[in-house]
């Protein structure tokens, strides 16, 4: 496991969401301030906002992407340089997941209040979540993505 997995999956059960974790372990690597990086991703946990759409995890691992090749100028080739690596990414994480909405992966709505309490109860987030947290790590520091 990677430096990165090892600390995206510690920030995990310290109790952040799946991107803060992804991104606060990449934070120093890439120049961001940790504290920026974890408050920059505080809304994208349960599938954005907890609406149960794309997984936190896979968020949290196209802003890493964004920052590694993204370009603060209005650059077209940057542009498609980013979005074939996120591309890139976001297709890695599916092949290993089967899925890349929060809702797919937990097999439940977490919009609705009632199946996130229930989902809470099964324990899922704990069973499902750092692995997917893990999984996005892990594929930030491999050579293709």
């Amino acid at each position: 496991m990677s430096d990165q997995a090892e600390r995206a999956t510690e920030l995990f059960q310290k109790g952040y969401n799946c991107a803060q974790s992804v991104i606060g372990a990449y934070a120093a690597q890439l120049g961001v301030p940790e504290d920026i990086a974890l408050r920059m991703a505080a809304g994208f946990g349960g599938g954005l906002g907890r609406c149960g759409e794309a997984c936190g995890a896979l968020t949290g691992g196209v802003m890493v992407v964004g920052l590694r090749c993204g370009s603060a100028e209005a650059d077209p080739v940057a542009k498609l340089r980013a979005y074939e690596a996120a591309r890139v990414f976001i297709e890695a994480f599916w092949a290993r997941s089967g899925a890349i909405t929060c809702r797919d992966l937990l097999g439940v709505d977490i919009s609705d209040q009632e199946a996130y309490q229930h989902a809470r109860e099964e324990g899922r987030f704990k069973s499902i979540c750092p692995g997917l947290v893990r999984s996005a790590a892990e594929l930030l520091s491999s050579p293709s993505t």
